[in-house]
């Protein structure tokens, strides 16, 4: 009768043996210490990015609402400086020089611009997404490729379009113009959303005998609500801006024609009515004016921007 003798190794030495030696695990860990100390670096550089790039977008900001508070001397005298006494009579004096009625017309046009293009744009692309036919990508490519084209390039022959339709220095000459201009990314980016929506909810509205535009509307619809707000609030931003399109198509062709400026407009116009005389902290309480908008819509709406921008690729 032979006895075997049994070796009893410790749990480290025995894990090592599996991992396939103790060189093999220092390698290991050396390489997980060298990943660990390069995503280190690309967060700080990242994080360090980030943080001089809000200080470029914020310190203009500031500048800009500082300045509304100061006299033409202060601001002269030092840029950053905090205004020794706060005026608020420069807003008045922007507002009574015009900024009223070119903030008003600004609003009348985007409260029929936005909702038109959000609704031919989502419609188009969920076509697009759900619907094969023939020229499909055509179509998409179509419309993908407006966004490419440079506005530029499309004024001269925009402005006797809209002359020959009889629509310049109109709100629905430039609602139309505006909701072209914001379609291709609308389209562009609801094709993208519509197409990571689950099948089997329209599948079964199908058999529950639901029309298409039943379905579009109140199933669809609701369901991409994250990315409708998200290219909703980027049209109206992109919209509010806008000033070349406003520039050549909202300007008084005859003598008794008003004048319909923009908000974009009708800061260069409140430069111009300045002359020779200096009064910048009128110029900078209209800057101000068309701005705060702007971000409170973008303040107020930031998570559902990100939830929109994000859920497409999570689904």
């Amino acid at each position: 009768m032979t006895a075997e003798s049994t070796v009893i190794k410790a749990p480290g030495e025995a894990a090592a043996e599996r991992s396939g030696g103790p060189g093999r695990t220092k390698e290991r860990d050396k390489g997980r210490d060298k990943r660990g100390s390069e995503g280190t670096v690309l967060n700080v550089f990242s994080h360090g990015f980030l943080a001089i790039w809000a200080i470029m977008i914020v310190l203009p900001l500031i500048w800009l609402a500082l300045g509304a508070f100061k006299t033409d001397a202060q601001i002269g005298g030092s840029a950053l400086s905090w205004p020794s006494n706060w005026h608020f009579d420069a807003f008045a004096r922007a507002w009574t020089k015009g900024i009223g009625d070119y903030f008003a017309n600004t609003l009348i046009v985007l409260v029929f611009s936005v909702p038109l293009t959000m609704l031919l744009g989502s419609m188009a692309a969920y076509v697009l997404a759900r619907y094969p036919f023939r020229g499909n990508r055509v179509v998409y490519y179509f419309f993908v490729s407006g966004a490419m084209f440079p506005v530029f390039l499309a004024l001269v022959p925009l402005f006797f379009m809209v002359k020959r339709f009889d629509m310049l220095n109109t709100y629905q000459g430039l609602i139309l113009v505006y909701v072209a201009y914001s379609m291709p990314f609308t389209v562009f980016f609801m094709h993208s959303f519509f197409r990571t929506l689950p099948t089997a909810i329209y599948e079964a509205a199908v058999i529950d005998g639901a029309s298409d535009t039943r379905i579009f509307f109140q199933v669809m619809v609701p369901m991409a609500k994250p990315g409708l707000i998200s290219v909703g609030i980027f049209n109206v931003l992109g919209q509010w801006n806008q000033y070349i399109l406003p520039a050549v198509l909202m300007q008084p062709q005859t003598t008794g024609d008003p004048e319909r400026y923009m908000l974009t407009q009708g800061l260069i116009q409140l430069q111009y009515q300045m002359g020779y005389e200096t009064d910048l902290p009128v110029l900078f309480a209209g800057a101000t004016i068309a701005i705060i908008p702007m971000l409170a819509v973008y303040l107020s709406f930031q998570r559902q921007i990100q939830a929109g921008l994000t859920s497409a690729t999570l689904k």
